[in-house]
């Protein structure tokens, strides 16, 4: 995939903000019925992920679309009309007009929620009312409900009828364990950059709405500084982070990441020490990414689940064991990369290009990892986690192509 770096520039979330005429913010509940049912889902090419592999847009989504592109490109000043900025949003707005429409959802809702998020991103992601993250951050739910609009985004894209809970059980244990008063780590695998709200959702499918909102996020530099991510971000509990994976791409700004990082560990031990802590993190630092090597022609794409770094497990660990609280490790598979591909390279620069498709998700959280691996054998833990979840993405995997076609590999 080709990515592409966005560049906004202060003037444009006001310009944008008068010329969208679709709505605003209003959110719509995920479970609303709509007039047209869904389109059957589409296998798209094993080498390609474009929308044209995707059924045509209908004559008066198509005109809705080209509206709400027109409208957005005017609202760019001239030195944002070539390059990056461009690119970006208008690939941004066809890709989620098209998953949307997948889905069935009516032109005019698909408008008013891109719109949102190009009008948010635009306010809080860039220009001299950028929001800024501290080192933890409480997601924003009043005036404006951030968790329950990124949601409600989110959500249409999501094949839900379609998509898969495995591990209802542990989940239980988890959550009642939290309800005790005790700490929980998902140790999970990162496909997507909807993950958060993938979790959420099908957290909900199985019954754990309420603790979905409780959850807090180890969050990377990126989705506190991209433009179009920060909205989403400021919906979400979040714990902020700069990866092993990005730490050292600017040797100017190294210290200062080292700094926040260890005041991020101190805000995590206190939370902790506190107890009822739920935290969601990708020990392997970054997303999944597919594999680019030549295959044969049909075959699928491979999605190698990233093994998880050993010396991030054993700081969780650490700090788990220095909270005095008892805290217990779940492995958590993430099944969401046809959702939000990402690029196929990792790059420290925000600002990539996002390809979104309707598609079904799932999750699977295996049982209680147990606490083996000490100062002898410190990969141990650490391994046993990794292979639950690469089972849980299997079954998760397997379960959901018995039910539609689904390229992510299981291998």
């Amino acid at each position: 995939m080709n990515m592409v770096r966005t560049f906004l520039l202060p003037s444009t979330a006001a310009s944008i903000a008068l010329l969208l005429a679709v709505g605003g913010a209003r959110a719509f509940s995920p479970s609303s019925r709509y007039s047209a049912p869904p389109r059957p889902f589409r296998l798209a090419t094993a080498t390609d992920v474009s929308t044209e592999t995707c059924p045509p847009l209908s004559p008066e989504s198509t005109a809705v679309m080209e509206g709400v592109i027109g409208k957005v490109m005017a609202g760019l000043p001239e030195e944002g009309k070539d390059g990056g900025m461009r690119e970006n949003l208008d690939h941004f707005i066809r890709e989620y007009f098209t998953a949307c429409d997948l889905a069935g959802v009516p032109p005019e809702s698909i408008a008013e929620k891109i719109g949102s998020a190009i009008k948010f991103g635009m306010e809080y992601g860039s220009g001299p009312n950028k929001y800024t993250f501290g080192v933890s951050h409480d997601a924003i739910r009043e005036p404006f409900d951030y968790y329950k609009w990124g949601c409600d985004f989110w959500s249409p894209t999501m094949d839900l009828e379609n998509s898969v809970v495995l591990g209802k059980e542990n989940l239980e244990i988890a959550f009642q364990q939290i309800r005790d008063g005790e700490n929980v780590v998902f140790l999970a695998n990162h496909q997507s950059e909807a993950d958060p709200q993938v979790f959420s959702s099908m957290l909900a499918k199985a019954g754990f709405g309420e603790e979905a909102e409780h959850i807090r996020y180890l969050a990377g530099h990126k989705v506190t500084t991209d433009t179009l991510a920060v909205p989403f971000s400021m919906g979400r509990n979040l714990l902020c982070i700069h990866s092993k994976k990005h730490i050292d791409s600017d040797p100017d700004t190294k210290s200062g990441k080292q700094r926040q990082n260890l005041a991020t560990m101190s805000a995590m031990l206190k939370m902790l020490r506190a107890g009822g802590t739920s935290l969601w993190v990708a020990p392997s630092g970054g997303r999944d990414r597919r594999d680019t090597q030549p295959r044969t022609a049909g075959t699928p794409p491979v999605i190698p689940v990233a093994p998880f770094d050993t010396k991030t497990v054993d700081m969780f660990r650490l700090l788990g064991n220095k909270s005095k609280v008892p805290t217990h490790f779940y492995p958590l598979a993430m099944v969401s990369y046809e959702l939000c591909p990402p690029p196929d390279t990792t790059e420290a620069a925000v600002g990539e290009q996002r390809n979104v498709r309707f598609s079904p998700v799932g999750i699977s959280v295996g049982p209680e990892v147990p606490n083996v691996g000490g100062l002898e054998a410190r990969n141990a833990f650490t391994d046993d986690a990794m292979d639950a979840v690469q089972k849980g993405y299997v079954a998760c995997v397997e379960e959901i192509r018995e039910k539609v076609p689904f390229r992510c590999a299981d291998e």
